[in-house]
């Protein structure tokens, strides 16, 4: 149930002093059933993610593709330049020569297991980013030095203002703030 007054609203942040205190806020978020919420800090925190009910990504795929499009465009490469467009008899060896094909193909596959990589890391990230929301919320200058922030999405199907804010009374934490669009 939506609060129309919070339309104007990215979400609503919560700010707390230790890792402890935001993974447990991090596990209620998620037990309450919201599923639009993230999580800052200045440092990793070892289960916050699994806390929020983030996924495995797709990165792993992303990457063995490019991988084995980098393997077979660089012995594509070498076998057309050796066979078709320029073969040279060298030493009684065959134009096709797999094993002379092997070191540029496995840095073929290096470069594009990398370049797809940050490629789709990007584009799953949503990067480049300048500038999001989350920045208007107060305080928040701090979580890249000493807090910890959790935000529930007013995209959140759950999100209800009044209920998310009496909700996150009951976490204790230092500071609630609404975060504008």
């Amino acid at each position: 149930m939506r609060n129309e007054n919070a339309q104007h609203l990215y979400g609503l942040a919560a700010r707390f002093d230790s890792p402890e205190a935001l993974l447990k806020a991090a596990e209620a978020v998620h037990a309450a059933g919201y599923r639009q919420a993230e999580a800052y800090m200045p440092f990793a925190v070892k289960g916050v993610a699994e806390a929020l009910g983030f996924r495995r990504t797709g990165i792993p795929l992303v990457v063995l593709t490019g991988g084995a499009l980098g393997a077979l465009g660089g012995y594509f490469m070498l076998w057309y330049a050796n066979v078709v467009s320029y073969p040279w008899n060298i030493g009684g060896k065959p134009p096709n020569s797999w094993p002379a094909f092997v070191p540029i193909t496995f840095e073929l596959t290096v470069l594009g297991a990398s370049l797809l990589a940050l490629i789709g890391m990007l584009a799953m990230n949503g990067l480049p980013q300048p500038y999001h929301p989350i920045f208007n919320a107060a305080s928040f200058e701090l979580a890249s030095q000493t807090e910890f922030f959790i935000c529930i999405e007013a995209a959140d199907p759950k999100f209800d203002l009044p209920m998310v804010r009496q909700f996150f009374e009951s976490l204790e934490p230092l500071e609630i703030a609404e975060v504008p669009w």
